[in-house]
């Protein structure tokens, strides 16, 4: 009997052990079907995320992707936090903005799994300023907007995120145009506010990503004074930025994700395809855009806006891909984002560049991916680069050489 008693226990145990590995095994699978919620800012480098769920990418690398469109980068920020999103499309600077503490809660992950795009912002002043700064005219900035302070008593300028990217090219431009950056009030307004915002006289002059640019022309409320890669030629732009534990738990679907994304990037970089890229992005769940402002633009044809004709870009534009070149998540441009900070006055001490940058970049994940897709992987990184304006040597080994030269 005793023996029959313990081939009895034995049978129970073994089934509940059965039991609670299928439970627990049911639950992993169920977790890895879960969608995957991909979130946008209404701007035309949100492409390579739309165009991957509208050509079916997702599907096809075996994910089920809910994009979904955003109303601020503060609400991109939190909702990464939490969980909310999964990832985004991001400006890349933001999550260095947010762990330093320029731009969130000081020692919070966002992290970086491929960068998206490269130029395609721009600088667009009122038409107060017509006629008084031409396009690329850096040496009129500075006595037109004194001058304006002088008579107005205060100009504003928008970015849309503290220590975000436009936040960093707007500060450049201004240093460069030798603007104290302290003359004047620095606002922050989401991308899509920004063209309603310049028509009703809340700011002079605004850093934002294409279309917005574009729209403030053919609206008339305001002409393109200079495009971001004039100041920086193939400046890194947005990321995809994903939670940490989205991360961590689900890293075999993430690369899942990225494969879906390269090769939307890859996509977008046929110059035949960007026509009907600029027809679907510009619909109202996307951007909700005029179709040919975003097409022009994204083909480098810049109408200027204030009489000055067109400028044309043929190799400087709006790029995603270019060989691979453009996805590689570069610490190097990480630690160049952090030393702006610095530079401008967001933090009063050197962060620990090198650490935040290997904390934050996922830079082996996406090297694993790229070599299961075959696309190259550049060998720059961590190398000394300029700026196409800016001349200043910038080594990533040695930010504080650089701030020595900038911050005289």
């Amino acid at each position: 009997m005793k023996k029959l008693n313990k081939q009895i226990a034995s049978l129970i145990t073994t089934s509940i052990l059965t039991m609670v590995v299928a439970l627990v095994s049911f639950s992993s699978n169920a977790q890895s079907k879960e969608p995957i919620k991909l979130g946008f800012i209404p701007l035309t480098d949100c492409s390579p995320i739309v165009m991957a769920k509208e050509l079916g990418l997702f599907k096809k690398y075996g994910v089920e992707v809910i994009v979904t469109k955003e109303s601020s980068w503060a609400n991109v920020r939190d909702k990464i936090l939490t969980g909310e999103l999964d990832g985004a499309h991001c400006l890349y600077t933001m999550p260095f903005s947010v762990y330093t503490g320029v731009g969130g809660k000081a020692g919070s992950e966002m992290k970086i799994a491929m960068m998206l795009s490269e130029n395609g912002q721009a600088i667009t002043l009122s038409n107060d300023f017509c006629g008084k700064v031409a396009f690329k005219q850096m040496n009129k900035i500075a006595p037109v907007v004194a001058a304006k302070i002088k008579a107005e008593k205060e100009v504003t300028f928008a970015m849309t995120f503290p220590g975000g990217t436009h936040d960093l090219w707007l500060r450049n431009w201004m240093a460069i145009a030798g603007l104290n950056q302290k003359a004047v009030k620095i606002i922050t307004i989401p991308p899509p506010q920004m063209v309603a915002n310049m028509k009703v006289g809340n700011m002079d002059g605004f850093c934002v990503g294409e279309p917005w640019g574009g729209v403030a022309v053919k609206q008339g409320v305001g002409f393109t004074q200079i495009a971001t890669q004039d100041i920086w030629k193939d400046h890194p732009e947005k990321a995809l930025v994903v939670n940490k534990e989205f991360s961590e738990d689900r890293k075999e679907d993430l690369k899942k994700v990225m494969k879906a994304i390269m090769e939307a990037c890859m996509w977008l970089d046929v110059p035949a395809n960007r026509k009907k890229a600029a027809s679907i992005i510009g619909k109202a769940p996307y951007v909700n855009a005029p179709a040919d402002v975003i097409e022009n633009r994204l083909m480098g044809n810049y109408d200027l806006g204030c009489n000055q004709g067109t400028e044309i870009y043929d190799n400087d534009y709006m790029v995603f891909y270019k060989g691979g070149t453009v996805n590689y998540p570069r610490k190097s441009y990480a630690i160049w984002a952090m030393a702006q900070f610095v530079r401008f006055g967001y933090l009063k001490d050197a962060p620990n560049y090198k650490a935040i940058a290997d904390k934050l970049i996922l830079q082996d994940l996406y090297e694993e991916v790229a070599k299961s897709m075959k696309v190259k992987i550049p060998t720059d990184d961590m190398k000394p680069f300029s700026l196409t304006m800016d001349k200043t040597l910038f080594d990533p080994s040695n930010p504080a050489a650089y701030l020595k030269v900038v911050k005289k």
